[in-house]
């Protein structure tokens, strides 16, 4: 196997390619509705891997659904847009769809202040216990993703979203036009992995379409024992009637996937990356390991066993080393139906209604509370049920001069949160199976419902003025959250209201050429109080929220970004600056070790200055070669010290000036691509610099460069499309790497167990076929 992968590098490596994207030229950014993500290059034309946003009064940019098409299948759209200044992506699997280890920021800020919509339905904020919304790689099949839109800054004024301190992310379907006739693909690779995928679409381009898909991944974990797996369908319909346009949208997703266990630093150098969760093929040594925790006194529970000893088997030393079989379970159903309508010349007005559900599971077997049969583990969960439902709309008149658009957004989110404890059968026999819903608890310890209502609007006014745009904007909302237990179990309970009824947007963008552009801009932005019993002002005790609650201030930002754009024949390009001002961050400040799940204390501890420089560009050079390249340069420092004041005790921690946690300085992307004739690849390699995970910035993990690659070749059956064999390699050279860092938060100094292993190298070979 050795040889066959280094035998594929190698040729991958001397093809250097890479399919051109079905995009227009940059001078238009493209539509959802006229990008195919399925759709072979055209062997003779070098399109833009990468449009740069052109006419934008701020930093964005754009990839197709046919850059996703040359990732390995069922590839997560952040792992594709990692290639974009100022974005980090971090995963533990190949695929970038792992969950408790998938983090994206964006010029320092962490993934939940960032806005993510899918045809402008909210998605939240894509954490892991998401309480707003649920994750992309679960509410779309990535060959159904059209375009994929990045906004550095804060983002579009019309975003669906109140946590988008940062950037934004906004990805469309792809339009049923674009998936008519039937098409299917199916991969097999490292690790046992197997994924299908099958889609149909019916109808005509210009009249009633529609398609209907159906995705499913199942794969062996790359260390350890266990399985991660996913079930997506997916449809899509769009009904012309005259000059009127219904849509409607709806996903189903079944995901099931047994955890890779968290690691500090001290566990990687004795125990090493590929040290994981005891599997299900290893209940009786986690069983020891749990009678020998309590023997000692490290767990506070009953001891059960005493004859067990007080020596742990090597190599290991204590009950964290390793859990028994962590598992995360998620079932969403989402639906919209949307209407788009002339009602009079260069006036339309847009209507959108979604209805989000979930059911979710987080399991791991704790050692900290014995199981009423006599085991000295139980299986515990953090339980999540999402009820959402919401209405969003705009009306937009075009004036020559001016193009305003008036927009709002309703929500009803009920979201239940609550921890459970079931028991194990039998000191030999577990009875569970973690990778399925868990039910009959012997125990609740918490149990939440929350009820968020959001109401936001818009306004905006783009002002043409010859070769020059001006965008001039607010937009307000106003969250509730209300928190009422069923078993409180020293949780909270209350409302707390989050209001900002204006919050401006500037830019101005000018041309001065028909190749170069100038751009600059100005956003200010409030994020929203989390509702959740492990986020925000809600994870705190209730004296300590009742305390804070009269105290606390909602996060803001302050934008300012300003840039100039070439595009030409040969070559596009951004270069960009820009300075961010956050203020009143809010900082949870845990209580005990993550993974016990104790309240938190939260606390405003002041601001972060981020600025940085942001470089981009695609050189086409001819015959089907091309070249890419991003380089960002980050400087984000925390601006204050925390000062901790409890029990009449004053505590400062010295983060002044510290780099802020998961925020490496240097980001650098590279690739080289080719697609001429029958044959296309790719070849790229991702930098990133070191990052701190501790705010006094005591502890980090070293930088780290990671090379995939592509190869592929067309075969012209004579069918609607050529048949594709695909070849994709991740992580070519093996490298051993810390991928995620803080999956169990960050601490102020010392090392602890928060980071997760990356992949080694994972090979990959789809067939794709269209009829």
């Amino acid at each position: 196997m050795r040889l066959v992968t280094v035998l594929l590098a190698t040729t991958a490596f001397a093809a250097a390619t890479s399919p051109a994207l079905a995009a227009p030229e940059p001078q238009a950014a493209p539509t959802a509705a006229a990008t195919d993500a399925t759709a072979p290059a055209d062997a003779g034309d070098a399109e833009a891997i990468v449009v740069y946003g052109t006419g934008k009064t701020r930093q964005v940019q754009e990839l197709s659904g046919a850059d996703l098409a040359i990732q390995v299948a069922g590839t997560s759209p952040l792992r594709a847009i990692q290639k974009l200044p100022s974005v980090n992506f971090q995963s533990a699997d190949a695929f970038g769809t792992y969950e408790w280890s998938t983090r994206i920021t964006i010029r320092g800020f962490n993934q939940n202040q960032l806005g993510f919509n899918l045809d402008g339905i909210p998605l939240g904020d894509m954490s892991y216990g998401n309480y707003n919304g649920l994750h992309i790689s679960r509410a779309i099949t990535p060959e159904n993703i059209g375009l994929t839109a990045v906004s550095q800054g804060s983002g579009a004024i019309d975003t669906q979203s109140t946590n988008n301190l940062g950037g934004t992310l906004n990805f469309s379907s792809l339009d049923p036009k674009n998936a008519l006739g039937l098409d299917a693909s199916g991969t097999y690779g490292s690790n046992n992995t197997w994924r299908g995928f099958l889609r149909g679409g019916i109808g005509t381009e210009s009249g009633a379409r529609a398609y209907a898909s159906v995705a499913y991944l199942t794969t062996d974990k790359w260390k350890g024992d266990g399985k991660q797996r996913q079930l997506n369908i997916n449809a899509k319909g769009v009904l012309p009637l005259g000059a009127v346009t219904l849509d409607g949208y709806f996903n189903y997703s079944d995901r099931a996937e047994q955890d890779y266990q968290d690691l500090s630093l001290d566990q990687i150098n004795r125990l090493g990356y590929n040290w994981d969760n005891f599997g299900p093929g290893r209940y009786a040594l986690a069983v020891q390991v749990a009678d020998i925790a309590a023997n000692r006194g490290e767990t506070g529970t009953t001891p059960l066993n005493p004859a067990a000893g007080t020596v742990y088997p090597t190599p290991i030393r204590t009950a964290d080393d390793a859990y028994y079989d962590a598992s995360g379970l998620r079932r969403d159903t989402l639906a919209a139906i949307g209407l788009t309508a002339p009602l009079a010349p260069n006036v339309t007005f847009k209507i959108k209604t979604y209805l989000h559900k979930n059911e979710g599971q987080g399991t791991w077997g704790s050692p900290y509370v014995n199981s009423p049969t006599g085991v000295p583990m139980a299986l515990r969960t953090t339980e999540y049920d999402i009820n959402r439902k919401g209405l969003f709309g705009s009306l937009n008149a075009d004036l020559g001069l001016n193009n305003i658009t008036v927009g709002a957004w309703y929500e009803n989110n009920d979201f239940n949160q609550a921890r459970r404890f079931y028991a194990y059968t039998s000191r030999t026999n577990p009875g569970r199976d973690h990778l399925k819903f868990q039910r009959d608890p012997f125990f609740t310890q918490w149990d939440i419902d929350f009820n968020t209502k959001t109401f936001q609007y818009y306004v905006e006014d783009e002002i043409k003025l010859g070769d020059a745009k001006i965008s001039l904007g607010w937009k307000g909302f106003q969250v509730n959250n209300h928190a009422r237990p069923i078993v409180a179990g020293g949780r909270t309970q209350g409302d707390l209201s989050t209001k900002d009824w204006f919050q401006p947007h500037a830019g101005i963008s000018y041309r001065f050429t028909p190749e170069i552009e100038a751009f600059a801009g100005f956003t200010q932005v409030t994020r929203a109080f989390a509702s959740a019993t492990t986020a925000g002002p809600f994870s705190s005790s209730q004296a300590g929220f009742d305390a804070i609650k009269p105290l606390l201030k909602p996060e803001q930002s302050d934008t300012y970004e300003a840039g100039v754009r070439y595009n030409s024949g040969i070559f596009h390009g951004v270069l960009a600056a820009y300075l961010v001002n956050f203020r009143n961050r809010l900082l949870a400040i845990p209580t005990s070790v993550g993974i016990v799940g104790a309240a938190n204390a939260l606390q405003n501890v002041g601001g972060v200055r981020s600025a940085g420089i942001e470089a981009s560009g695609e050189l086409r050079l001819g015959r089907g070669w091309s070249v890419l390249a991003s380089y960002s340069y980050n400087d984000n420092t925390y601006r204050d010290d925390v000062v901790i004041r409890a029990n009449g005790t004053v505590t400062t921690i010295p983060t002044a000036g510290k780099t802020v946690t998961d925020s490496p300085k240097h980001l650098v992307h590279g690739e080289v691509s080719y697609d001429q004739g029958p044959l296309y690849g790719r070849v790229g390699v991702d930098y990133m610099s070191k990052r701190y995970f501790t705010y006094t910035n005591d502890q980090s993990v070293p930088g780290r460069a990671l090379v995939d690659a592509t190869i592929g070749y067309r075969f012209d059956l004579g069918m609607r499309k050529p048949v594709e064999l695909q070849v994709n390699a991740t992580n070519l050279f093996d490298k051993s790497y810390v991928a995620t860092i803080g999956s169990n938060g960050f601490g102020n100094s010392g090392d602890n167990q928060t980071l997760l292993a990356g992949a080694p190298r994972q090979v990959f070979a789809t067939v794709k076929v269209g009829f």
